[in-house]
């Protein structure tokens, strides 16, 4: 993938500021991301603290488009100044090429990380976003269920290695597989918040329940308990009748957790994955980055509550 662009009406925005109060520092057409980071950082312009979020994205029933908005949704994080880490958790490798990679082409997953002992920071690798890293993932990490299964502690082997590298990033997100193993319950006993995405259909609710009744598992057999699961219905269709009736369902049955954006479906958001591109490099201001953003929006408040006083942002980090 060729590293982004931004005109300077999108620099203003992803700093958060007026164009006219930039106007007389933007000398440039154009700007690519390791300029609009040396620029916030000239300017000092970093978003709100979060106060360090691990966040997994999950859904035991597969299809829901979860990478497609895992990191689009951690692609955008990074664009507003936060320094954000993606850990493809799937051995078909789909986060790292959703970022513009091919997982074969990387030597270490986190399988070398968790079986081998291999420091975090040997394995993370850089995008063309200066504070957005990934770990990334191919064939090799499907044994890893497998060789953690005769280990101590094998439910903590993730949380344990992310103490080495979580000081440097806002936000880790986990881009988990449709399935529940050892890695998942890895991956949910080391996040923070729950992101679920579900199609507006009805086989959407088996696999909630499922979920659900894993995570109540966590609390009473593990003594975790996360700070926020959030439901997101994605690739919703509003001109189908049972997409209206699965949508009513999921708002009688989980209104405390389901999330009020909606995210549309977009054929320019299924293309743009399918290139390796979020949809935030493919077209900023089509219906799917314009729902991401939306999501973004309502999430961020909720977890700045949440953030310790006085906590500082990781941004100034990065790079």
């Amino acid at each position: 993938m060729d590293a982004p662009t931004y005109s300077p009406k999108q620099v203003a925005e992803m700093l958060g500021v007026p164009l006219k109060s930039l106007t007389p520092t933007l000398e440039q057409d154009s700007y690519t991301g390791a300029e609009v980071w040396a620029l916030r950082e000239k300017l000092g312009l970093f978003p709100v603290p979060l106060g360090r979020r691990k966040q997994l994205f999950l859904n035991f029933k597969g299809g829901t488009g979860k990478t497609s908005l895992s990191t689009s949704y951690a692609w955008r994080l990074a664009e507003l100044g936060y320094t954000v880490l993606i850990i493809d958790l799937d051995s078909q490798g789909h986060a790292t090429k959703c970022l513009g990679f091919e997982g074969e082409d990387f030597d270490q997953t986190l399988l070398n990380v968790l079986v081998r002992k291999a420091p975090l920071s040997d394995v993370i690798q850089k995008t063309s976003l200066p504070n957005l890293d990934f770990v990334p993932s191919n064939l090799t990490m499907s044994t890893v269920d497998l060789a953690l299964m005769p280990m101590a502690g094998r439910e903590f082997k993730l949380r344990n290695a992310l103490k080495e590298v979580e000081g440097r990033y806002d936000v880790i997100v986990f881009d988990a597989p449709p399935s529940f193993g050892l890695l998942n319950l890895n991956a949910l006993m080391a996040a923070n918040d729950l992101f679920v995405p579900v199609l507006a259909d009805f086989l959407s609710f088996h696999g909630l329940k499922l979920l659900f009744e894993t995570v109540q598992g966590l609390d009473e057999d593990l003594n975790h308990v996360l700070d926020h699961v959030f439901i997101v219905v994605n690739s919703f269709n509003a001109t189908f009748r049972l997409a209206k009736e699965a949508l009513e369902a999921l708002q009688t049955h989980y209104p405390e957790f389901l999330l009020p954006t909606i995210i549309r479906q977009c054929t320019k958001f299924a293309q743009a994955a399918s290139e390796g591109r979020p949809i935030f490099v493919a077209d900023p201001s089509s219906k799917g980055a314009t729902d991401i953003e939306s999501l973004i929006q309502h999430v961020l408040p909720r977890l700045r509550a949440g953030a310790a006083p006085g906590s500082d942002t990781g941004a100034q980090q990065a790079g």
